[in-house]
């Protein structure tokens, strides 16, 4: 079953308990400028509301995931209105980094810049081979500015992610796997199914032990490792409260197919 929703720079739509959302301004190259930050802000809250999806992906239309933000937009900014700037497309990406589910990044072409800062706001990156991810914003004067310099160093170490963003250099999707930042590589035209078979392979999971283990990774990176520990400790703790806990053990005793119900 498919349900289409319309925005005019992304496509929205569902497979079963996957959400599809793709960034669609596929000749400037899928670059995102206020208007498509907006709406992907109102795509993911309307998708973090839903309770029939229990995994997103999110990838670009044609032959790039998203080159970087525009710039034919902020060029002629000032610092005020460079902030702002900043500051939406951080607040959107931080929005996604914060969803309930787990969401995916099918990385079909270029992701520079914000594109690149997108995949890395996501839980998983899958790329097909031709991808190519990069920070190239020192080049154009700025530094990265939708939370490139914090997200960067988590997934690839503090060494790695200076190198790059300090060079702005470009890197393929191989490369990228080899450092860190992409989960798989596969070739362009199978990305789109092995991303979705993945998102359906999470939900067929008990969803509430997955969002309290998103919680308690995200949870654990930010905070020292006691407190972090201590937080796991509550969660598995509450998962033994779900009907789920108690269907997924019993049916693995039973030998047979747990049929969860997100409670």
């Amino acid at each position: 079953m498919k349900n289409e929703h319309e925005f005019e720079n992304l496509k929205y739509r569902r497979e079963g308990r996957v959400a599809i959302l793709t960034i669609s301004r596929p000749k400037l190259l899928n670059a995102l400028n206020a208007m498509v930050l907006i709406e992907l802000g109102q795509a993911i809250d309307m998708i973090n509301d839903d309770s029939e999806v229990y995994a997103l992906v999110i990838t670009g239309d044609g032959k790039s995931f998203v080159a970087g933000a525009d710039i034919n937009e902020m060029k002629n900014y000032n610092s005020e209105e460079g902030r702002v700037w900043g500051e939406l497309g951080s607040s959107v990406f931080n929005k996604i980094d914060k969803m309930k589910i787990p969401t995916i990044a099918a990385v079909n072409g270029f992701a520079l810049g914000g594109g690149c800062e997108l995949a890395m706001a996501c839980d998983l990156r899958i790329a097909s081979e031709n991808a190519k991810f990069g920070q190239p914003e020192v080049s154009l004067g700025i530094t990265p500015g939708y939370s490139g310099c914090i997200r960067l160093p988590r997934l690839v170490g503090i060494a790695k992610a200076k190198e790059l963003i300090y060079t702005g250099d470009s890197i393929s999707a191989c490369e990228a796997a080899k450092i860190g930042l992409v989960n798989k590589v596969v070739p362009f035209e199978d990305l789109m199914d092995v991303a979705i078979d993945m998102a359906g392979k999470i939900a067929s999971k008990a969803q509430i032990a997955v969002r309290y283990s998103k919680l308690a990774i995200n949870r654990g990176i930010e905070t020292d490792i006691e407190t972090a520990i201590a937080f796991e400790n509550q969660v598995f703790a509450l998962c033994f409260a779900t009907y789920d806990q108690k269907e997924g053990m019993s049916a693995f005793t039973e030998k047979r197919s747990p049929s969860f119900k997100l409670k």
